[in-house]
């Protein structure tokens, strides 16, 4: 992932990575499923859907960790 993706992460207020978050995890479902269907032509999708939704969630616990 380009750096310019994960500054944009980086930029979301906690609401917005929330539903960032959320998106990745419906996409990482919804790709499982049509990999399981065979309809996924795109297999490295997957992995990206993923790395996306592990830096959403790891922005957001960094933020909980630096405000306690």
């Amino acid at each position: 992932m380009p750096k310019d993706q994960r500054k944009d992460l980086r930029r979301l207020n906690a609401e917005e990575l929330t539903n960032e978050v959320a998106e990745s995890t419906q996409a990482v479902l919804d790709l499982r499923f049509q990999l399981a269907t065979r309809q996924l032509k795109d297999v490295h999708a997957l992995k990206r859907a993923r790395s996306r939704m592990a830096r959403a969630l790891t922005i957001t616990r960094q933020r909980e960790i630096e405000s306690a």
